[in-house]
């Protein structure tokens, strides 16, 4: 994934701000804050992850998808695996 290290600082900043984002859920949850706060604590970090798996989809889809150096067994097996991530995702 030799891709993803070129944006690895960049990512890495994301996955912090989303860790940031569950630490102030559990916060809220210990806190007993308001359900309507935590509601929106939790679609906030919902979002926060739907951007980072947008992003690591995107590499993913130009690197080992759409590729024109790739052979069609390479890109068969990153359509396979974009696939499995997708519905993992979904579930």
């Amino acid at each position: 994934m030799g891709h993803i290290a070129s944006n690895k600082d960049d990512l890495l900043k994301r996955v912090k701000r989303i860790a940031g984002q569950i630490q102030a859920i559990e916060r809220a949850l210990d806190g007993d804050h308001d359900c309507a706060k935590t509601l929106h604590l939790v679609a906030a970090t919902r979002g926060a992850i739907n951007g980072l798996m947008d992003e690591i989809i995107e590499d993913h889809a130009r690197e080992h998808v759409a590729n024109p150096a790739l052979t069609d067994a390479q890109r068969n097996q990153g359509v396979e695996e974009l696939l499995e991530a997708i519905r993992r995702y979904s579930k």
